[in-house]
């Protein structure tokens, strides 16, 4: 919602300006379609040639994060911690029932209560490898944390490629648009033994080009990616209280207090009250009972 009201903010502000200060809006109309071809054309091309297929899609997919927000929700956040807990207490409980979960996730009893989560390959894949690594006897905190850490940061980078390949096309868009204004300097030049009133008109035209890549670059697509980047990074806190609960398991602490040092860590606009999160656990504890 706020984006949408961020757009037309934008718009608003610039077409009401411009026509307060006795600007004909009918000129840039006019001129609009062409310029749009031009430079939202040039931009759109450039765009497909400095990526591959996957970060095409994967760039579509994310514009809706623009309009939507962060995928991870506060109930999630404490789903994920209700699930860290199930998984701990049966891993210390009965460390060959775990196998099952961890093994097949999709079939698990546990992982079917989450299904946000369980969606999630990434977040289903850092859980069953580290536990299952975990039962092989590799256990050293500091070395599973190295791993984790390695891992998350791979993840995010990859997750931050679609932000990034819409700020090079926001970077190129000013001089998209003085490509265009050149083209309508020399559509100007051909035409110069017209009368001057038919001449300013054209170079007013011209200008809308700079005016439009100048607009397109700082007004929309640089927030657009800006806006993906932010929803990433807070994204990526999920992945990281994942990181800090398995570490704090192998540390051999228990299950609740592994859990605490999760909650500690998530975001505060996502944390979990503390009675919160003890009621959802004693749910689970009656439920297991």
């Amino acid at each position: 919602m706020l984006a949408i009201v961020g757009i037309i903010t934008v718009f608003a502000m610039i077409v009401g300006g411009f026509l307060l200060s006795g600007g004909e809006l009918g000129l840039v109309l006019k001129a609009l379609p062409f310029e749009m071809m031009i430079i939202g054309g040039a931009g759109f091309g450039s765009f497909l040639l400095s990526n591959d297929m996957s970060a095409v899609k994967h760039t579509g997919k994310d514009l809706g994060r623009i309009f939507k927000g962060p995928h991870w929700k506060e109930e999630d956040y404490r789903d994920l911690l209700c699930l860290m807990f199930e998984l701990i207490k049966l891993a210390r409980k009965n460390p060959v029932a775990i196998e099952e979960h961890i093994e097949a996730p999709a079939e698990s009893t546990i992982f079917s209560k989450y299904p946000k989560i369980l969606a999630d390959k990434e977040a289903i894949a850092l859980i069953a490898d580290t536990m299952r690594s975990a039962s092989m006897n590799y256990d050293d905190p500091h070395q599973v944390e190295e791993v984790l850490e390695k891992r998350i940061e791979a993840h995010i980078g990859h997750m931050s490629h679609s932000s990034h390949a819409l700020q090079t096309v926001a970077d190129a868009l000013p001089a998209l648009g003085i490509v265009a204004a050149v083209l309508g300097v020399i559509k100007t030049m051909g035409s110069i033994d017209q009368p001057p009133e038919i001449l300013g008109r054209m170079i007013g035209s011209a200008l809308v080009g700079t005016f439009l890549g100048v607009l397109l670059s700082y007004g929309l697509v640089g927030p657009f990616a800006a806006k993906i980047q932010s929803t990433q990074e807070a994204d990526a806190h999920f992945y990281k209280l994942i990181r800090e609960v398995l570490v704090a398991n192998l540390h051999q602490h228990s299950p609740n207090i592994c859990i605490e040092v999760g909650r500690q860590n998530t975001p505060a606009e996502n944390r979990p009250r503390f009675s919160e999160l003890e009621e959802a656990i004693k749910a689970l504890k009656k439920e297991a009972a």
